[in-house]
C-alpha cells in the first residue's frame, strides 16, 4: 500500500481538502488581490506594509493552493468500511502497553490527516508501521524517539 507519491486520506479527509482548496481560490484569492489593489492605490508600495503584508499573504495562499492540488492529485481514498483481521491504513486499533497496561485507541491515517492529540497516527511513524499486519493479541515491539516499547493488540475495528 505503501506507494511513494499516494497521499492516503479518509474520505473526509479528502473532502475537507478539497473545500479549503475551493475557498482558497473562490474567496481567499480574490480577497488578497483586493487587498494588493487597496495598498497600490494607496500610494507608493517600496515603504507601505499594508501592500507588505498583503503580498505575504498572496505567498502563503498561493502556496498552500499548491500544495492542495498536489495532495489531491495524487489521493487515495482509504477503505474504512469492514471488518479487519490485521492492522491497516483506515482501521482503528486498540493496544495496551504491556508494561504499564495503558490502552490506547489510535486511527491508522495518511500523513495529511495525522493529528496524534486526537488518536489519529500515521502509518508511517513508529507506532504505525510496527503495527501494520499484525492482528489481535499479537505482541508488537515498538522503537521510538523515547526508548523501546512493547504492545498487545487489543482490537482492530
Amino acid at each position: 500500500m505503501d506507494e511513494p507519491n499516494s497521499n492516503y486520506l479518509t474520505a473526509e479527509g479528502l473532502q475537507r481538502l478539497r473545500e479549503e482548496l475551493e475557498y482558497l481560490i473562490n474567496v481567499r484569492r480574490p480577497e488578497v488581490a483586493r487587498q494588493i489593489g487597496d495598498a497600490k492605490a494607496d500610494g507608493d508600495i517600496s515603504e507601505n506594509a499594508g501592500y507588505d503584508e498583503a503580498k505575504n499573504t498572496q505567498a502563503f495562499v498561493e502556496g498552500r493552493i499548491l500544495t492542495l492540488r498536489n495532495i489531491l492529485s495524487s489521493a487515495v481514498v482509504i477503505n474504512e468500511n469492514g471488518h479487519k483481521d490485521t492492522v491497516d491504513i483506515g482501521c482503528k486499533v486498540t493496544i495496551r502497553d504491556v508494561e504499564y497496561g495503558d490502552e490506547e485507541t489510535y486511527a491508522i491515517v495518511g500523513s495529511t490527516e495525522v493529528d496524534p492529540g486526537n488518536g489519529r497516527i500515521s502509518f508511517k511513524s513508529p507506532i504505525g508501521r510496527a503495527l501494520m499486519g499484525h492482528r489481535v493479541r499479537e505482541l508488537v515491539s515498538v522503537q521510538t524517539p523515547g526508548g523501546s516499547a512493547q504492545f498487545e493488540i487489543i482490537k482492530i475495528e
